[in-house]
């Protein structure tokens, strides 16, 4: 009797070895995908403190140029729309500010997992701007901050001018968790989030990133020199891996609430969406929010994915050089080398 319990408990104890064993190779390469990913990406730009902790920023353009902020996506950072075309509207004289959202780069992750609400990071946008004397600023957001610069301007109008949303996520989406598998919904609970983000989770988004990046640009083919340009790497890192899993994971219900108010939006706005985007569905998101915003312009790119602030970098660039006209704030000559 006692060898059969014997017997029993070493089967039982194989499968928590073999997790344990699976979590800590996980966890020593998830601090080497760490400190490589920080040394090859440090800090490129000014941080600004605000309550609770500070904000990274990227910046150009002249310092007392019509202000732009540009914000990005999920599973992304500052040098996303920065690189896209943040560079170009710098280049026609407006002061770009990018920031990394709270918790992704080398922002800090003020207030945790409640800082997953796009109107959570908007009030640390906004003083982040008053801390800096910016705004009222034209503000431009990208995929999941098209959710994120509405929240700012309807909870922070005075730091905004007009609205420019590329792709945005913006209205109500059905809540997928419940459909996923059950060992995705436990892997989603924030306990397992936090041990996942911290062992076996970097590793297999390494493995998954080069996937990741083609299938963003499609229909386009990918940009050969995006992954370098747009510091796409930092999102390994533990810290950020579970922020962009919060902020996901958040976003329906968020939308639930902040949506019904788009109505009470006042400031120009431009909704400019790729009519072949399969990420974020341009008929189902850029089209009924122009038609929630009143007097909202509606720009559909034809052929264009969801990737539009690089495959339609010039064309974006336009859009927003005149929105910033249309609220009589618009960028210097550009200067000319001969």
């Amino acid at each position: 009797m006692t060898r059969v319990i014997a017997v029993l408990l070493t089967v039982l104890a194989l499968p928590l070895a073999l997790t344990s064993l699976v979590l800590a190779v996980g966890a020593l390469a998830t601090l080497v995908i760490t400190l490589r990913v920080g040394h090859a990406n440090p800090p490129a730009g000014p941080f600004v403190a605000i309550s609770g902790g500070r904000l990274a920023t990227l910046q150009d353009g002249p310092a007392d140029g019509p202000p732009i902020v540009i914000l990005h996506g999920a599973s992304a950072n500052a040098s996303d729309p920065m690189e896209g075309i943040g560079h170009r509207l710098a280049a026609q004289g407006f002061r770009v500010i990018a920031f990394d959202r709270p918790g992704f780069c080398w922002s800090d992750r003020i207030a945790g997992g409640d800082a997953a609400a796009p109107s959570a990071q908007a009030g640390m946008i906004a003083e982040a701007l008053q801390r800096l004397g910016v705004g009222p600023a034209i503000v431009f957001g990208h995929s999941w901050a098209g959710a994120l610069a509405l929240a700012l301007a309807l909870d922070h109008p005075e730091r905004v001018s007009a609205l420019a949303l590329g792709a945005p996520v913006a209205m109500p989406m059905p809540d997928r968790v419940k459909d996923l598998p059950w060992y995705w919904r436990i892997a989603v609970k924030p306990p397992v989030a936090w041990l996942l983000s911290r062992t076996v989770g970097p590793p297999l988004a390494q493995h998954f990133l080069p996937v990741a990046a083609r299938r963003v640009f499609l229909p386009q083919p990918p940009q050969a020199d995006y992954p370098e340009r747009a510091r796409s790497e930092l999102v390994l890192r533990p810290e950020t891996l579970l922020a962009n899993v919060q902020d996901l994971l958040g976003l329906s219900h968020a939308l639930a609430a902040q949506s019904p108010r788009y109505g009470e939006i006042r400031m120009p706005t431009l909704v400019i969406s790729g009519e072949a985007d399969p990420i974020v569905r341009a008929d189902t998101q850029a089209v009924p929010l122009a038609r929630a915003i009143p007097g909202a312009r509606l720009v559909l790119l034809p052929g264009i994915g969801h990737m539009l602030q690089y495959v339609a970098a010039e064309r974006v660039t336009e859009e927003i050089t005149r929105l910033a006209g249309a609220t009589g704030t618009t960028g210097r000559e550009p200067t000319v080398a001969h």
